[in-house]
């Protein structure tokens, strides 16, 4: 597994890794992020949109009650919210299994509640508190996919 790990001192700089990173996922990429709650999960999502150029007449929100909302954009972000969810059996009711195609990108919070229904190739990335707005982004992933985003972001900061 590989890793790499930032460290974001405010809420603008995790929004921002978001949008480097959006600029820089292409159709079928996984993003599974993982964190307590209020670690920044939401507001990575809000970045990525923005970096997928999704129209910024979209609010970006937590999708914890539909479980999954369809932006436009270059490609169509998939933002998913596990954090209701009991488990993996409960993935085909909502449409979970549609939206891993070549037209867009999936993020999922709350991925650790269904690590083993993610594709293979996903990039995890975990959200920790360090300080009152500091925290720390810990990106792994099992492919060759990280050498790039790992470019991207820290040309970034």
């Amino acid at each position: 597994m590989n890793e790499f790990i930032v460290i974001s001192h405010d809420s603008r700089q995790t929004h921002s890794i978001g949008v480097t990173l959006g600029e820089n996922l292409r159709p079928g990429d996984v993003l599974a992020l993982s964190g307590d709650l209020g670690a920044g999960k939401t507001c990575l999502a809000q970045g990525i949109a923005r970096g997928l150029d999704v129209p910024e007449g979209y609010e970006i929100t937590s999708p914890a009650f539909t479980l999954i909302n369809e932006y436009p954009g270059r490609l169509i972000l998939y933002h998913m919210d596990m954090y209701r969810l009991s488990g993996v059996r409960d993935l085909n009711d909502i449409g979970f299994y549609a939206c891993f195609n070549d037209r867009g990108v999936v993020v999922v919070e709350w991925a650790e509640k269904i690590r083993e229904a993610l594709p293979e190739g996903a990039l995890f990335i975990s959200l920790e508190y360090l300080e009152e707005n500091k925290r720390k982004l810990v990106f792994s992933d099992s492919g060759d996919k990280l050498k790039g985003i790992f470019c991207a972001v820290e040309g970034g900061l």
